[in-house]
């Protein structure tokens, strides 16, 4: 089912979470391959994007070649400095729109920088922020947000009342506290409380991890659409069975062991388009090892992974995998 942000149209509810060290444009572009309707990126230092540190915009190389709408998440405290990398993003990336975190828990953004979930201590700065972003862009400008500081102060309806009429065009709520972080339950009848009370779109996050969890949350909650984050690592076969399941009842099937190596090697290659070399290897093998799990003898071939330095020593130790897999016709 198609919905909007503003006047982005959007193919389906399914929505890849900005994740830190994964929602790169690589991860992005194996999400919209399997059918993701929107995407986040990685929450970026919009202090970085200012000073135009080269290493901040790289993590943005290859934005150009997405075809699904993209948020480019940016953090920070300073409403002028916000409003300046939102412009300088927007310049640099004419087919994204802007997300602003202010549900990070990580003490160094939260605390430290006062960016992140702290903002949601105080409301005042959020209607800066907000406003100074908004009228910067030309583009819709969302908001994530959580449920609140903590257990004692939930306040996600009061703050996405304010974040509504300082002209945002939607609201992402994870439904955990900052003093959750990510583990606990996460509490949707919050995301239902923050839909019956702003007109703006809401999306869901919290506790998705399969096809029925995301039909689950869009009944209970109302939201318009589902954002699904650490279910994806090692599974991106999630967003189509959601979207699937979602839009014609299809039912998941396994996948194979040998769609799920294909796979590995893909991310690799698409990494390797985007980064250099060094880079590549040490991301790719931490994807490796979700990917990997409740694969037969796969201890070993993790170790292997491990003690990798190039791209072709991870390629080869894939294939060797698969051609052992094939022997023991377990593919």
């Amino acid at each position: 089912m198609k919905w909007k942000i503003g006047n982005i149209e959007i193919k389906n509810r399914i929505v890849l979470a900005p994740m830190a060290g994964i929602s790169n444009p690589t991860f992005i572009k194996i999400a919209e391959d399997m059918g993701v309707g929107l995407a986040f990126t990685e929450l970026i230092s919009s202090e970085a994007i200012i000073r135009d540190n080269k290493k901040t915009l790289e993590m943005l190389k290859g934005l150009e070649k997405i075809n699904i709408p993209v948020g480019v998440q940016i953090f920070g405290a300073n409403p002028n400095n916000m409003a300046e990398a939102a412009k300088i993003v927007t310049k640099l990336y004419p087919n994204v729109f802007i997300d602003i975190n202010m549900g990070c828990p990580v003490p160094k953004i939260a605390i430290k920088s006062g960016g992140g979930s702290a903002l949601l201590k105080n409301p005042e700065k959020i209607k800066e922020i907000v406003s100074a972003v908004v009228k910067a862009v030309d583009v819709p400008v969302t908001v994530k947000i959580r449920s609140g500081w903590d257990s004692e102060h939930i306040n996600a309806v009061e703050v996405a009342k304010i974040i509504e009429k300082c002209g945002a065009s939607a609201i992402t709520i994870h439904a955990r506290t900052r003093a959750q972080g990510y583990s606990g339950k996460a509490d949707w009848n919050i995301i239902r409380d923050v839909v019956n009370n702003i007109t703006i779109p809401v999306i869901g996050n919290g506790d998705v991890l399969s096809c029925y969890d995301a039909l689950r949350m869009l009944n209970e909650t109302g939201c318009s659409a589902v954002m699904i984050g650490r279910a994806l690592m090692g599974n991106p076969w999630l967003i189509k069975e959601c979207v699937d399941y979602i839009d014609d009842g299809i039912i998941p099937k396994k996948i194979g062991y040998n769609e799920k190596i294909n796979m590995m090697k893909k991310h690799l290659e698409m990494l390797l388009v985007n980064t250099n070399e060094s880079q590549a290897v040490l991301e790719i093998r931490g994807h490796l090892l979700n990917y990997l799990k409740g694969m037969p003898e796969n201890k070993e071939i993790k170790n292997n992974i491990c003690q990798c330095k190039t791209s072709s020593e991870i390629l080869n130790i894939l294939d060797d995998y698969l051609d052992w897999l094939n022997e023991k016709e377990l593919v």
